[in-house]
């Protein structure tokens, strides 16, 4: 077609289905072009051909969906005849676009506007499309109120403003829209109650308001809305029971009120007009449900989720008559009770089920037949199952049985033949009573990511057949009775973003390959082992490692001056972001217990925010390297109970995000550094029992943290009582004396006059009351001058 040079009318119209040809471009005198219309499938690849109509001067186009392509800005309208054009989606609209008043549906995914910022108010120039009725301007960053002029676009069907930064109320005005019906107003920051005006939508059958800060109770309006199809208040603060009020909603088929205050009892007849029901979605609320024994529901849902509803303690017989339940949630529900026979027998179309966090008892079937859909995961961890593991279909993704009593080997389970592939990803074991050895058959789950053994009683060495695991990215095993060396199989698991062998009985040296083969890891915790000779150079090559924790070991020798090379320690940016991307419906499962603070906790949400570098009880010993203070990222430092000797390095003021230091317990000298005032974040120091002196550093936090903190040093000044003597006290101390000399009492001479008082009296007294004593004395002395004067020769 592209060689019909003298064509001047072309109209594909109800002609092509797919893509364009491009050789229309060659058409240089093409005067008119007719693409398309409404109901078809146009697809433009490449919209370069368009330069070559030079004589273009009519463009039949009903439909135009320019996502993900930019324009200018044109000053001329003219330059522009869309004046058909009745629907348009694009991903950038120019400020051209309001200027086609004939629009009937505006699909904007990002707007650019000459006279708005980005995270603006809505653009004003969208009130010229009085012929609207579907607006969509979802995921944009508008930051205002929705404006007064939008209450004017009276003939609106739909109106989705999902995913912006809308604030304020929604405004009862709202009201205005009588055409609505469909209402996107989620992920928003509006505030404030639901208008009642909103349930005057007689044609209103989607309503989205999740995701804001939305409180009060649903408007008693609601119970008119007999078109409700789809409702979703979820992730707000609302309150109430919303049962009672949507009970005349005869047509929903979707209500997904997670996340809120709601409150009160449900009985069988709030349900009883939800005939068409196919999703309940009711978890993370305040509610009882109290039906009888015997109820048989009207709906058939294929989506229940009533975790942390009042359920229990028994097991609820209603959901016998789900026959088609595919996503099945009743965790955290007072479930008391063991999970009846005929459950595992009648659902067979289910492929999520979590009844975690209950106190199920009893022991499982010995195969899971409800696990038969491709993709399938079950949750039945923290509740009180014992007895041997159940086998598991191959199309398993995700199992998850931990803190239960499931006890015996884990051999029947692991090693069973299966013809087809297993598809298994998420395989956690922790906190039950499994012991014996690991066994080696790990070839047969060759998909396994995740797989948490951590917390059982097993023994022996890792088995090689660990190495197969080439996707292996999380491996726990803490907190076992494992013995041998660092498990040279893991050489193979070159995707390792965490390994956790803390709390077992390894011997042996952390191998200089570690920091080669698993360049990815982030989190590596050794933590109380019996593993010796010095820390390898080589885990300073891993560049995304965040958290070190060796401690609790024989290490010795010095400690490497090279962890600046850990980049992701001195950044102050995470792996938040990448955790996050590793979920599975909806919830989050990566967590790791970590001691910071003096104290051992789980993160798991916030696990990609921490740095965290322990190396406290071992035999480590040198000074502390100064190349450490690089890392400017770093939140939680412990080098605490080694041979630490040294003085504490002078810029670890430049540490600036560590909230803990602990150095205690070694042999540390010289004062504490000025700089370690500049760290804003700390709130936990201890520098106690070692070797330093000097006055505690005066700042805005020092003096607030614990005495204990600093004692076993010499050293003085708030915290301690002890107060510190300032350089001109020797002198003071000698004037101080001179002065009490002068001006105190010598008590010398105090003393010498009362001897020779009472020792005067005490001899002369007795003289002047008996006479004969007084003669007798008188004669004594007059016989002493005699014979004096005899011997002097007088």
């Amino acid at each position: 077609i592209g060689n019909l040079s003298n064509l001047l009318h072309l109209d594909l119209s109800f002609a092509i289905n797919g893509t364009i040809p491009h050789q229309i471009g060659n058409l240089t005198n093409l005067i008119h072009l007719g693409l398309p219309s409404s109901g078809e499938s146009l697809v433009v690849e490449n919209a370069d051909w368009l330069l070559g109509l030079t004589s273009l001067e009519y463009l039949d186009l009903r439909e135009l969906n320019l996502e993900a392509c930019t324009f200018g800005d044109y000053k001329q309208p003219s330059e522009l005849n869309f004046s058909s054009l009745l629907s348009l989606s694009i991903s950038v609209a120019p400020k051209w676009v309001f200027q086609l008043n004939k629009l009937v549906s505006l699909t904007c995914g990002s707007i650019y506007y000459a006279s708005s910022d980005i995270g603006g108010p809505i653009p004003d120039g969208i009130q010229n499309l009085t012929m609207l009725e579907n607006l969509d301007l979802s995921g944009n960053s508008f930051s205002s109120h929705i404006p007064d002029w939008l209450y004017g676009l009276h003939r609106l069907k739909s109106l989705n403003l999902e995913d912006n930064l809308l604030t304020g109320t929604i405004s009862n005005a709202m009201g205005n829209l009588t055409s609505l019906v469909t209402l996107d107003l989620s992920y928003n920051q509006f505030e404030g109650g639901i208008p009642n005006q909103l349930g005057m939508f007689q044609n209103l059958e989607m309503l989205d308001l999740s995701s804001n800060k939305i409180i009060g109770e649903i408007p008693q309006s609601f119970a008119k809305l007999s078109s409700l199809r789809f409702v979703d208040f979820s992730k707000n603060h609302l309150t109430g029971n919303p049962f009672k009020i949507l009970a005349s909603s005869t047509k929903l088929l979707c209500l997904v009120i997670d996340d809120n205050l709601f409150q009160g009892i449900v009985h069988e007849d709030d349900f009883a007009n939800f005939t068409t029901l196919q999703v309940l979605s009711a978890s993370s609320n305040n509610f009882t449900l109290k039906v009888h024994p015997s109820w048989k529901p009207k709906f058939q849902l294929s989506e229940l989720k009533m975790s942390s509803w009042k359920l229990g303690p028994s097991f609820p017989s209603w959901i016998r008559s789900q026959n088609h339940l595919q996503h099945l949630d009743l965790s955290n529900a007072g479930l008391s009770d063991f999970i009846p026979i005929w459950f595992w027998e009648t659902s067979h179309y289910c492929f999520y089920l979590n009844f975690s966090h209950n106190h199920i008892h009893g022991k499982l079937p010995k195969e899971l037949k409800i696990l038969e859909s491709f993709g399938a995961a079950v949750d039945l961890s923290s509740n009180h199952l014992h007895g041997n593991l159940p086998f598991v279909s191959e199309d398993v993704a995700w199992l998850d049985l931990s803190h239960n009593s499931f006890d015996g080997l884990l051999m029947d389970f692991l090693c069973q033949k299966s013809d087809k592939p297993k598809w298994l990803r998420i395989l956690n074991l922790a906190s039950n009573n499994l012991s014996g050895k690991i066994p080696n058959c790990w070839r047969m789950w060759p998909q396994l990511m995740d797989v948490n053994l951590e917390s059982n009683s097993f023994i022996g060495s890792l088995p090689s057949s660990l190495g197969s695991l080439s996707g292996l990215q999380y491996l726990h095993i803490r907190n076992n009775t494992l013995s041998g060396k660092f498990p040279i199989s893991l050489k193979e698991n070159k995707e390792l973003i965490l390994l956790d062998l803390g709390e077992n009985n390894l011997t042996g040296n952390i191998p200089r390959w570690v920091g080669e083969s698993l360049a990815n890891l982030k989190f590596l915790r050794l933590r109380s082992n019996h593993l010796s000779g010095h820390i390898p150079n080589g885990l300073c090559d891993m560049k995304f490692l965040q958290v070190l924790d060796l401690a609790l070991n024989n290490l010795s020798g010095n400690i490497p001056n090279c962890l600046n090379h850990l980049s992701a320690m001195i950044n102050k940016t995470s792996a938040r972001s990448s955790i996050q991307e590793y979920m599975i419906y909806g919830r989050d499962i990566i967590s790791m217990i970590l001691w910071v603070k003096g104290k051992d906790a789980e993160y798991n949400n916030i696990l990609g925010l921490v740095k965290n570098i322990d190396l406290s009880s071992n035999k480590l010993f040198g000074g502390i390297p100064m190349e450490i203070t690089n890392l400017t990222g770093l939140i939680y430092l412990n080098l605490s109970k080694n041979e630490l000797t040294g003085q504490i390095p002078q810029s670890i003021g430049n540490m600036e995000s560590l909230e803990s230091i602990d150095f205690s317990g070694n042999q540390l000298t010289g004062e504490i550094p000025q700089s370690i005032t500049n760290l804003n974040f700390l709130n936990k120091l201890d520098l106690s029992y070692n070797h330093l002196e000097g006055k505690i550093p005066t700042g805005t936090q020092l003096q607030t943290f614990e005495a204990s903190g600093f004692v076993g040093n010499n050293i003085c000044g708030p915290p301690l009582q002890l107060s510190c003597r300032v350089p001109d006290d020797d002198a003071n101390d000698g004037n101080e004396k001179e002065r009490k000399k002068h001006n105190g009492v010598n008590w010398f001479f105090v003393f010498m006059a009362f001897g020779f008082i009472v020792g005067f009296w005490g001899f002369v007294g007795p003289l002047f009351i008996f006479k004969s004593w007084s003669y007798a004395y008188f004669r004594f002395l007059d016989g002493m001058g005699y014979k004096l004067q005899s011997c002097l020769g007088f």
